[in-house]
């Protein structure tokens, strides 16, 4: 079983002689950045001048500065750029000024786990890795809660690191419902193939298909938009809150037989089959091999299947369908951008 930390297992001191550095001020680091200062730590913050974050990080009452600038001031380097910017971010602006002894944190692995970067010896490596969204870490920070959080270590030369980033995770509020421990590996790997196979590419492929079918079948897309996609959100939340078995106690008893005795057919051992050859691509670094020199080449791949899912028909009717339900445009989290 994994180790699992609270409030009571993270101490604020190990950071509160230290200047904390976040790279990048998109929504995660917004919420680091912001609940670390609420957590009375000295915090620094960088970014483009120019761009939306630069602002919204003057507006929250930081003076962004430079990657490289920030590197020579901070001990501890949270690095919350996009994972394709990482490593050359890294080679230009942190590498050349790390010092011996130094602490550089992720919240995802992949720029360490598949040696996009990497750092001296003799500088600290830790990932704090929140299971949400930055904007949920950010509300819940301020209700007086927190979302859990994944702490790992790669490189200890000091033998404090993961003392740092659980103080970390404290000042985030982590450790108010828990940071499991993990490794960069585990967290690399278990994150892509959960992205791959069902949060993002296998729910967004059944619906897809879901609707595709009801619609060739001669059924109306609204109609058909409402029963593959809308409802999912219901289900979800329900799993979510109360468990799988949870979400069956609440929906009809047709619902519950038809989800015990079809959905097996629709997942079956053919599809785990391919599940099974995904995480192994993951596990090689074949996909993500695949994803370097998509973006090296400029996203060829990418940008012609962003545009071919743009015109799919479930998006012009989603919008549709959407703009009758005023309550999805409260500006939360799940609203249109």
């Amino acid at each position: 079983m994994a180790k699992i930390y609270y409030d009571s297992d993270a101490d604020l001191k190990y950071l509160k002689d230290k200047v904390v550095g976040i790279i990048g001020y998109g929504s995660q680091g917004r919420a680091h950045a912001l609940n670390l200062r609420d957590s009375k730590l000295n915090v620094i913050v960088s970014e483009l001048e120019g761009t939306v974050n630069y602002q919204k990080a003057k507006n929250d009452g930081f003076e962004p500065i430079l990657a490289d600038q920030l590197t020579k001031k901070a001990d501890v380097i949270m690095i919350l750029v996009q994972d394709n910017v990482q490593p050359s971010v890294y080679e230009s602006q942190i590498g050349p000024n790390l010092k011996k002894g130094k602490y550089i944190g992720f919240a995802h692995g992949f720029s360490i786990h598949y040696s996009q970067i990497v750092p001296p010896k003799d500088v600290n490596v830790f990932m704090v890795a929140p299971k949400g969204p930055g904007d949920l870490v950010r509300d819940q920070f301020t209700k007086g809660q927190g979302v859990p959080c994944l702490v790992a270590v790669y490189q200890d030369p000091t033998g404090d690191t993961l003392k740092i980033g659980l103080a970390y995770a404290k000042g985030i509020g982590g450790t108010r419902c828990g940071v499991v421990e993990t490794t960069f590996k585990e967290e690399t790997e278990t994150d892509l193939f959960g992205e791959q196979v069902i949060l993002c590419g296998g729910v967004t492929s059944l619906i897809k298909a879901a609707f595709d079918i009801l619609v060739e079948s001669g059924y109306q897309p609204e109609v058909a938009y409402y029963e593959t996609c809308h409802e999912l959100k219901l289900i979800v939340d329900l799993i979510i809150e109360r468990g799988i078995q949870g979400m069956r106690q609440v929906i009809s008893d047709t619902a519950e037989y038809g989800d015990m005795t079809r959905g097996p057919r629709v997942i079956n051992e053919n599809v785990k089959e391919e599940m099974r050859k995904i995480l192994k691509e993951i596990q090689e670094g074949i996909f993500a091999r695949e994803w370097i020199l998509e973006n090296r080449v400029g996203r060829p791949v990418f940008n012609a299947l962003r545009r071919q899912s743009e015109e799919h028909l479930i998006e012009k009717i989603g919008k549709k369908m959407r703009d009758m339900m005023p309550w999805l445009k409260t500006g939360g989290r799940g609203s249109e951008k």
